[in-house]
């Protein structure tokens, strides 16, 4: 059986815990333009907002401002605080970003609630709605999830929207000789997304490159993160194989969005302003 770490239970409570939004949606309003990566454009990046969790509590709207004004494109909630949607959108739009995503708890996405959330996304223009994190003690269990996203993949399909799973240190850890994650992904249909987490894919003792490879096409969005320099390392100080993993999105991914996440700085904000400079100096922006 997969053991859930301590930063998972932290992050699941703290999606329950700000989800709480999903009340007073606002209909009518159109889902934002769909970011894509053209013939010679770059991925857009956008920031998972777990990344600066504490501050977004006390000053959400400083923060959107804070993190437009550092130059990312788009944001991915991990986490609504209270807002509704329609503030959420009016939130965006005045600071000229994107809702690239959502880290939608798993029970958001089932029968009774998946209308409810498909039109709180609809308000604030998010089109990939992503489960952050599962847990099975069999083959057989994995199996009932990907036949489920499977299913919720064709409701969302009228809607344009793509249902996805986020991939967890657990997730690399095999289950009757397979892991978690090939189990879901070759039993799940072509448009669920496999948002690969490149530093918890590493701490589960998988290569993040070699992960990819395995499914192309299948990483519409995917989380970059450092793994191996440190608390306070970013993108391009660590040891990871960014090369390899920027040039597979680039191309084989179909990956419209590159997402920014770090979790462990002492100053969060300095972290997602480093990270956005370290792209910078990488040639992504």
């Amino acid at each position: 059986m997969n053991r859930v770490s301590a930063s998972e239970l932290t992050r699941r409570e703290f999606l329950r815990r700000s989800t709480a939004g999903l009340g007073g949606i606002a209909l009518g309003m159109g889902l934002m333009p769909l970011a894509q990566a053209g013939s010679g454009a770059k991925i857009p990046i956008g920031l998972e907002l777990y990344s600066l969790r504490d501050q977004c509590k006390t000053d959400l709207p400083g923060m959107l401002s804070a993190v437009s004004k550092i130059g990312y494109q788009g944001v991915e909630f991990a986490g609504y605080h209270g807002r509704s949607a329609k503030e959420l959108r009016t939130m965006l739009d005045d600071n000229g970003l994107v809702a690239c995503g959502t880290h939608t708890p798993y029970e958001t996405v089932l029968a009774d609630k998946l209308k409810e959330t498909v039109e709180f996304n609809r308000v604030i223009g998010n089109r990939f709605l992503i489960v952050p994190s599962m847990t099975a003690a069999s083959k057989k269990e994995w199996l009932e999830k990907a036949s489920l996203f499977n299913e919720i993949a064709g409701k969302l399909k009228p809607d344009e929207m793509w249902v996805g799973y986020h991939a967890h240190q657990h997730d690399f850890t095999k289950v009757e000789g397979e892991t978690p994650w090939d189990i879901f992904a070759a039993n799940t249909r072509p448009e669920v997304i496999l948002q690969l987490d490149t530093s918890n894919c590493r701490d589960g003792g998988a290569d993040p490159v070699a992960v990819l490879k395995k499914y192309p096409g299948r990483t519409r969005s995917i989380h970059i993160k450092a793994n191996g320099g440190g608390p306070e390392a970013v993108i391009g100080e660590d040891k990871l194989d960014w090369p390899e993993i920027f040039a597979f999105c680039e191309s084989k991914g179909k990956t419209e969005w590159y997402i920014v996440e770090h979790e462990t700085s002492k100053d969060p904000l300095d972290a997602v302003k480093r990270s956005f400079e370290a792209l910078k100096k990488l040639g992504k922006v």
